[in-house]
């Protein structure tokens, strides 16, 4: 388990809770080369497909989720699918899960948006909460659509297990979101592709209990060798 902060609420006694089950899809050939992908419909590598098998059998065997929700972009609908067939659910897509719209710098390597954005690339790297993409999102837009999705569901889902399978960006703002921490603070936490976290919900909070869980994903590296 990877956490650099381990600032949580206290457990709620005496209340129904929601487990969120927080997925991170699986690897893309742009998660090798380091682009920023946003809303580029980037579909899963064999890896990622290995890797969403694998993250498939540890929820089916450690979890009891009775719904799940996906970014409706590819590479999180086939790693819900890979969910989907180990724990005979139906992933339902939904926008607050997209990920963070990069705007001008959709598709840009690392160099290539320094070259180009040098001032909004130093700013995303020192204070992400600052920036504003040229045509595009800022975090503050993720964390409103994705705490609409992860409060919603908390009614509709207690005393329940709940999937959630999104991107790194939206992944780590919920993590800032549910422990109640700035999202200046959104570097601090890694979590890999395919990884699984898990938070308790309770009354709008979230008790943090497993963090970048990859476990699962040793199976999915020794078939690739």
């Amino acid at each position: 388990m990877e956490m650099d902060i381990v600032k949580a609420q206290p457990r709620r006694t005496g209340t129904m809770e929601t487990t969120l089950i927080l997925v991170r899809h699986g690897r893309t050939a742009w998660n090798k080369e380091e682009r920023f992908r946003g809303r580029t419909d980037l579909p899963l590598d064999e890896m990622g497909l290995r890797q969403a098998d694998a993250v498939g059998r540890r929820i089916a065997e450690r979890y009891h989720p009775t719904a799940m929700y996906t970014s409706p972009l590819l590479r999180a609908r086939q790693t819900a699918e890979g969910i989907c067939r180990q724990v005979g659910l139906t992933a339902r897509p939904d926008q607050g899960l997209l990920d963070l719209d990069y705007g001008a710098l959709s598709g840009l390597s690392m160099p290539e948006a320094e070259e180009r954005f040098p001032s909004l690339y130093r700013a995303w790297l020192e204070a992400p909460h600052t920036v504003r993409f040229p045509q595009g999102e800022s975090l503050d837009d993720v964390r409103a659509r994705a705490m609409e999705r992860v409060q919603t569901l908390e009614k509709d889902h207690r005393d329940e297990q709940v999937v959630l399978v999104s991107h790194i960006v939206v992944c780590r703002v919920l993590f800032c979101a549910l422990l109640e921490v700035g999202l200046d603070h959104f570097w601090l936490f890694r979590l890999d592709p395919a990884s699984i976290s898990v938070f308790a919900l309770s009354g709008g909070h979230g008790t943090l209990s497993a963090a970048n869980d990859v476990c699962h994903l040793e199976r999915a590296l020794e078939q690739a060798l």
